[in-house]
């Protein structure tokens, strides 16, 4: 399967099923592009037929040359023998086998808190209920999550948690707590906690920050950009925005991270199409590490993205690529989470056809100790499976999210995305579609916009 594409002047190949891409100039783009049309794919490297060749050379030569013809034709040649161009899809027989697989968790997502003290409009959590009641998690239940997490992770040594709310500082002695208990565990059983956290910024302090720069190897702030974008979105319950009190404390906590990850993570609505303004306020506010999503919100929202949203959101990700290039030339770039892509060896196999692992390897963990999918679940009874005291005892969703990959989703299989998104969110596509082998369509068209631009950027600084 090839997939081609021109950004920013680059005339970009993808061949789906191996990985490869080129970067190639007109002529070699025009050849492929014929040739695919005729030999989508190939079982095994082969000749080109020459009756092929010739109607190829036919329509490549009035416009760029004999010369030019020739040697495009046999550089596609070249990589169809390297298996770079036209190869087999080399996954499809693998999925067969998810089902089989022990499950083997490696993550959770701790909902230390049920509450929130903002009141931000767009908010799944809604701001922090979960379509249930306010709680904060005790030490006795987070304490039996993490020793569920020991149980059930297998030989896996690295295991990850993750602070989540609500507002995860709303109950931060029992943060604590649970860090000491996890690092306690770690030589007795043989495993490292790699401990995370969201937070909104409003209760940050020096004695947390000093904490968390020694014990979390990330933490994501939450910022939507501008002022006036940001205060409109994520205010206080009484209305006062929130952005005034934050941004320094998220200034400072970034300087004292040093060299451990964080990212600024927000959220553009329709009331901020523009939103590579607010990318760029993250970076001029001196922040190195950032990420900002689409809302997903159902059409009647007034701030929801809708399809016609979509033109203008993609020449806003091609305006952000290209003022991404040129800061990082002029020695001032930044790491923009959706332009991260790894052409040369990527994730492993298994979450390049599954993803997230959302029900099977990741599992969010409510202030009473119930089991969901994942955080955007939790609340929704049918997928509730099971607790901390119990384990999973709800394998038929769990079985169910065994087999959630890019070969069980119509609208994955002949698309180039496919395995670089990995199928997308489960969750939003239970929201659209009351499936979670749907797929969330605006939110694909998207993550294809994110991919291309990514590509294009690689190609871009590669020439440095």
């Amino acid at each position: 399967m090839i997939h081609q594409y021109i950004n920013n002047g680059y005339h970009i190949i993808m061949d789906v099923n191996s990985g490869c891409v080129h970067s190639v100039d007109p002529v070699m783009y025009d050849g492929v592009e014929m040739i695919a049309k005729e030999i989508p794919e190939m079982e095994k490297p082969q000749q080109l037929p020459e009756d092929l060749k010739n109607r190829v050379m036919a329509q490549l030569i009035p416009v760029y040359g004999e010369q030019e013809a020739k040697e495009a034709l046999e550089e596609i040649q070249y990589l169809i023998d390297q298996e770079e161009l036209l190869t087999p899809d080399q996954y499809h027989d693998y999925v067969v086998d998810f089902k089989k697989r022990k499950t083997v968790v490696k993550a959770l997502c701790l909902h230390i808190a049920h509450d929130c003290n903002l009141a931000c409009q767009y908010c799944f959590a809604e701001e922090g209920e979960y379509h249930g009641r306010r709680a904060l998690m005790s030490f006795e239940v987070g304490k039996k999550a993490l020793d569920f997490l020991i149980a059930n992770s297998g030989n896996r040594r690295n295991l990850e948690v993750d602070f989540f709310g609500g507002e995860p500082l709303m109950n931060w002695n029992v943060v604590k707590q649970l860090v000491e208990y996890g690092r306690s565990k770690e030589k007795e059983f043989n495993k490292n906690f790699r401990f995370t956290m969201t937070t909104n910024g409003v209760l940050l302090n020096d004695e947390i920050m000093e904490f968390c720069n020694k014990e979390m190897s990330n933490v994501v702030m939450s910022l939507d950009g501008r002022k006036e974008v940001n205060d409109r979105m994520r205010p206080f319950r009484g209305g006062k925005g929130s952005y005034d009190l934050i941004v320094p404390k998220f200034q400072k906590f970034a300087k004292l991270r040093g060299d451990k990850d964080y990212y600024i993570r927000g959220t553009f609505t329709r009331y901020n199409l523009d939103f590579s303004k607010d990318v760029l306020e993250f970076a001029d506010l001196g922040f190195e590490s950032m990420s900002i999503e689409p809302v997903v919100a159902q059409p009647e929202e007034d701030y929801a993205i809708r399809q016609e949203d979509l033109p203008q959101i993609m020449e806003e990700y091609d305006n952000l690529a290209k003022e991404y290039i040129k800061r990082h030339k002029e020695g001032r770039g930044f790491n923009f989470f959706h332009f991260n892509i790894d052409l040369n060896q990527g994730p492993c196999v298994a979450k390049r056809l599954s993803g997230c692992g959302s029900g099977t390897e990741y599992l969010a963990v409510t202030p009473w100790g119930d089991l969901y999918p994942c955080h955007q679940f939790v609340g929704e009874e049918k997928f509730l499976l099971g607790n901390v005291d119990t384990g999973v005892t709800n394998t038929a969703v769990r079985d169910e999210f065994k087999l959630c990959n890019v070969y069980a989703k119509d609208k994955c299989r002949d698309c180039f995305a496919r395995f670089y998104c990995s199928g997308g969110c489960a969750a939003n596509s239970y929201n659209f579609h009351g499936s979670i082998t749907d797929a969330y369509d605006i939110g694909c068209e998207m993550q294809k916009k994110r991919i291309e631009c990514a590509i294009m950027i690689k190609a871009a600084l590669a020439e440095e």
